[in-house]
């Protein structure tokens, strides 16, 4: 560990550098600090993102220091033409999926959804979720609401819902996401309409009284 370098380094401001920079400059120095900053800049992101994942915070907290000592032991592999971010969220994701299949019986879903995406679709759960109408009641509507598609969200089968997260909750491109699960565009964008139309029928179920989802 070269700590005289690492201290030139931090004087040019860590700020300043890119996430590529980072993990080149950990690559090149292995210094604690470099390291430090780059845990730093996705804490709370890529722990929320397990935990709404995973649906505990004790084991989304394990993943997160788990995904980071992979990113430790494979930080020599990082191909400098990639983008840090999808490379570290593949890496959580694959851990997330490995913690699940260890703590809890792990759900078999399809992995084929042959499903027609369309624009309406891919931004109906987030209009649903972002619902800026005024008004007390309005405003609870809109809370409820939400609370109503976190919860249908985290039942969704594991591979739509890991593409909603991705998507709509941290707000990754198609292309990226298709990074993060080694699956194409397409089936990404599929996946999402196919979360679309459970959503849309959960809610139906819940709410006979209600419009359907994405009018709501």
């Amino acid at each position: 560990m070269d700590e005289k370098h690492a201290g030139t380094v931090q004087l040019g401001s860590f700020s300043q550098m890119t996430d590529e920079q980072l993990v080149r400059e950990y690559r090149s120095t292995g210094s604690e600090t470099i390291f430090a900053e780059l845990v730093g800049r996705y804490e709370r992101e890529l722990f929320n993102y397990l935990k709404r994942y995973l649906g505990d915070s004790a084991l989304a907290e394990d993943v997160f220091q788990a995904t980071f000592l992979q990113v430790h032991l494979k930080h020599d592999q990082f191909d400098d033409d990639r983008k840090f971010r999808p490379w570290l969220y593949t890496i959580a994701t694959n851990q997330a999926i490995d913690a699940q299949r260890r703590n809890r019986r792990h759900r078999n879903v399809s992995l084929d959804q042959n499903v027609r995406s369309s624009g309406e679709d891919v931004t109906a759960l987030i209009e649903m979720m972002e619902n800026s109408e005024p008004g007390p009641v309005s405003q609870l509507e809109a809370e409820e609401r939400r609370e109503w598609v976190n919860q249908a969200v985290a039942e969704l089968p594991d591979t739509l819902r890991t593409s909603v997260n991705l998507v709509y909750y941290q707000g990754l491109k198609y292309r990226e996401a298709a990074q993060i699960l080694s699956i194409p565009v397409g089936t990404v964008k599929s996946r999402l309409h196919a979360a679309i139309l459970k959503l849309n029928e959960a809610w139906n179920s819940s709410h006979p009284w209600k419009t359907d989802v994405t009018d709501a």
